[in-house]
């Protein structure tokens, strides 16, 4: 047996992922990727006393499953690396080598990916960076923070120049490691693990906890209540509503459209703030908790969140259309920072970035959770792949969210206080639980020792995926215009550097 396949939110014996011989576990996982079905949703390496053992975790998005296979590797071992076979293997593999060492033959460029605390090689520093280079006395370069003018976290970009028109660009993140995976072994209290999952990044609060809050139920054995299934969905849409509608605010602000960015800025306030009414958090800190519900919704909560709604749609619809046909914002938006459909499938596109080439990956479809399995979600595609598409995108999807919203209002379930004390967690096991936030496919991982304690968490964001599109759809472009891609895709610095 090459795999054991499980579902989503499953947990199984750790030992009962088989383990195989390197060249056949590469063989293996590399071919699975040869289906368009399929993709990586998690690669990475435990240590094994003086060993690793590689996890490999790839989805079948057509049947709802996930194949996992593993292999015990030497820590000086040099290895083929899958990314030679296909290129979304990248990125795991760079993160692999950096926390242990392996030597990776044939990598495309082993560069670091973090520098984390506990990195193998602590020479390499984040100041001895190994950026692309050209030689030639018609291009310059341009260096972009990590600093920057605005509220944002850090993080440099590199562009490489031919007057205005960028040939390369070159995204350096790590400036930010917080530990966030090892802290999670190190608290041992439940409501620890909530807040260090609310804050793996800030603006996908309800995301991550819900991924954790799924995980834990499911590795205590604990069943998710009706009523949390409900509450989670709300608040995984409500958050979809209000980051969508403040990227599009974004993006009017960066193509100088004064009327949009300041309409849309004033739409996502309401939004949030209705999260300030129900947990007493603008962002939703403090709502999602594993086996009981912190802030119950109730009817008086719906016929509110009904008006806010109702309210929010007419203007909403008013300034998309008018958004929409402005010719200097299509001017801007249409054919720039275009990802082709074959490159997303090549680096592994996941969440919106992916659907934006006509991709069809969302986890609310492919492998369901909460109530999506009810409410028969259908992902939103586009073709063209540019920051139209991704504008376009976030209209539909916050049109979409709307309605799936209106519909779970007709049906609020009865709310209970009751705390579900929550039992120890199975020993010697390992989960993983998938969730579709805003962004894409927040993926969790957890291995658990005989005792039932976490021994290993695996956090994976979507900007982990994404980040490398993002390079790629500046080429060619003008530099005034990497804003309005940035924008377009809003990917996570904290996600990524964990």
């Amino acid at each position: 047996m090459n795999a054991i396949v499980i579902k989503n939110n499953q947990q199984i014996p750790f030992d009962s992922i088989p383990t195989l011989e390197y060249n056949k576990f590469l063989e293996y996982n590399t071919a699975l990727l040869q289906n368009e079905d399929c993709h990586c949703v998690n690669y990475y390496g435990i240590a094994v006393q003086e060993n690793v053992k590689l996890i490999c975790c790839i989805a079948n998005d057509k049947d709802a499953t996930i194949l996992l296979s593993s292999s015990l590797v030497g820590l000086e071992t040099p290895l083929e690396c899958f990314a030679q076979h296909h290129l979304a293997f990248e990125k795991f593999e760079r993160e692999i080598h950096e926390n242990f060492g392996i030597p990776f033959l044939n990598h495309p460029w082993l560069k670091p990916v973090r520098y984390p605390f506990n990195a193998s090689n602590k020479n390499n520093t984040i100041a001895n960076y190994p950026f692309f280079k050209i030689e030639s006395e018609e291009l310059h370069e341009v260096g972009v923070g990590p600093i920057h003018a605005g509220i944002i976290e850090p993080g440099h970009f590199r562009f490489l120049c031919n007057g205005e028109q960028i040939l390369h660009l070159e995204i350096q993140l790590g400036y930010q490691h917080r530990g966030i995976e090892t802290l999670f072994l190190q608290k041992k209290k439940l409501i620890e693990r909530h807040t260090l999952a609310e804050n793996i990044s800030g603006d996908s609060v309800v995301g991550h906890t819900t991924a954790f809050a799924n995980l834990w139920e499911s590795l205590c054995n604990v069943e998710t209540t009706e009523q949390a299934h409900f509450e989670r969905t709300l608040a995984l849409e409500l958050e979809r509503i209000a980051v969508h509608t403040g990227d599009l605010s974004g993006m009017c602000t960066d193509v100088a459209y004064q009327l949009g960015s300041a309409v849309y800025g004033r739409l996502r306030t309401p939004i949030i703030n209705f999260f300030q009414l129900w947990c007493g958090n603008r962002i939703a800190k403090g709502l999602i908790r594993s086996g009981y519900s912190n802030f119950p919704f109730t009817n008086e909560l719906g016929e509110k969140l009904k008006t806010v709604l109702e309210a929010f749609e007419t203007d909403f619809e008013e300034i998309s259309k008018a958004t929409f046909a402005a010719p200097t914002v299509l001017g801007r938006l249409e054919k720039t920072g275009i990802i082709t459909n074959q490159v997303g499938k090549n680096i592994g596109l996941v969440g919106m970035a992916a659907r934006m080439t006509n991709i069809n990956r969302d986890i609310r479809s492919s492998h369901p959770y909460h109530l999506y399995s009810t409410i028969l979600h259908q992902p939103i595609l586009k073709h063209h792949g540019d920051a139209y598409s991704r504008a376009r995108i976030k209209y539909r999807e916050i049109q979409q969210s709307i309605t799936y919203i209106k519909t779970l209002l007709n049906a609020i379930p009865s709310h209970n206080t009751t705390k579900i004390e929550m039992p120890k967690p199975t020993p010697n096991a390992f989960i993983l639980s998938m969730i579709e936030g805003w962004r894409g496919e927040i993926c969790h991982c957890a291995i658990t020792n005989a005792q039932g304690e976490l021994v290993h968490y695996k956090i994976k964001d979507p900007s982990f995926h994404n980040w490398l599109a993002m390079a790629l759809a500046v080429r060619n472009n003008e530099i005034s215009d990497f804003p309005i891609s940035n924008k377009s895709f809003n990917l996570s610095y904290a996600g990524h550097d964990l």
